[in-house]
């Protein structure tokens, strides 16, 4: 059994696996022959910090995959407040058949799984937004740009950074992270990464300037500047990343085959401009959709695992 928290957890050739699984899963979606690989089988979704595409696309999948899909948020539900973590974990544990938790510290899904006797997904913390750079990269392979890949990201050193950089060092591609000075990537986490990519083909560079992160990159992805949570540094925000906006005039500094990645949400003017999220290298709503299929994968991967 194998909770999926950090892709940290995962070997190249188990992300593999799971990438091929994806596909299996959409083409057979795309064609109507979708199987119940998830028949009778209860996925209990916990939010402590709301949001609309990863409610839907989990929602969604259970039910196209045969199974049940609860939702609790946070006024339902207090993760270790009057009942230790734990004890909810083990309690929740003889209930159901998975648990997707999208929450605050990365500690609390981690302690959570540690109890856990069912696989735990996470739907995002703080720190690590996993089943998003996974949607990424089948958006990345779908448009035959996986090698010699060079992908430029544009932002805050946040969950998605982080993703990132466990992505390169697992895959063997080139990064790089451009962030305004004082919001680089967490030291602690770069320092775990690059332990992993002194064994891999993984090239991982930290600047400040979003030119030379962006110059023949394939991939372009930035994400919203004011993320949840962060509406009270709004102004100081905007200002600080003044400089990051992904326009025309930035993305001409990337490959001509080069694609554009945004999570979604997207403030137009801020940090991407109108002319590049609809423009032809825009990927973002094939992108959105891939969410719906990589976690089918990981679901069907995670309960295969779990079966045997």
């Amino acid at each position: 059994m194998k909770h999926f928290l950090t892709l940290s957890d995962f070997s190249k050739e188990e992300i593999q696996e799971m990438l091929d699984l994806a596909f299996t899963i959409k083409l057979a979606f795309k064609a109507g022959k979708s199987k119940k690989y998830m028949e009778n089988q209860t996925l209990w979704m916990i939010f402590e910090k709301s949001s609309t595409r990863t409610r839907v696309s989990f929602e969604a999948w259970i039910y196209q995959l045969g199974g049940t899909g609860l939702f609790l948020s946070s006024n339902d539900i207090q993760l270790g407040r009057w009942e230790p973590l734990k004890d909810t974990s083990r309690v929740l544990s003889w209930m159901l058949d998975m648990i997707m938790i999208r929450t605050f510290e990365q500690k609390r899904i981690e302690e959570f799984a540690k109890y856990s006797t069912i696989p735990v997904i996470n739907g995002l913390t703080d720190e690590y937004h996993p089943v998003q750079v996974m949607a990424d990269y089948m958006t990345i392979v779908e448009a035959g740009l996986e090698k010699n890949l060079i992908v430029a990201y544009v932002w805050d050193g946040n969950n998605m950074a982080h993703s990132w950089l466990m992505l390169a060092s697992k895959l063997w591609f080139d990064l790089r992270i451009s962030t305004p000075k004082w919001y680089e990537v967490n030291e602690a986490i770069l320092k775990k990464v690059n332990k992993f990519s002194k064994l891999s083909w993984a090239k991982i560079t930290i600047l400040n300037n979003p030119k030379e992160a962006v110059k023949w990159a394939t991939v372009v992805t930035t994400d919203t500047w004011v993320s949840m949570w962060q509406e009270a540094e709004k102004e100081k925000r905007l200002k600080d990343f003044e400089w990051y906006i992904v326009d025309q005039k930035l993305m001409n500094l990337a490959n001509k085959k080069a694609i554009f990645l945004h999570c979604l949400p997207a403030y137009r003017g801020y940090e991407v401009s109108e002319e590049v999220i609809e423009g032809s290298q825009s990927v973002v709503f094939q992108e959105a959709e891939n969410r719906l299929h990589i976690q089918k994968w990981i679901m069907v991967w995670l309960s295969m695992l779990d079966s045997k």
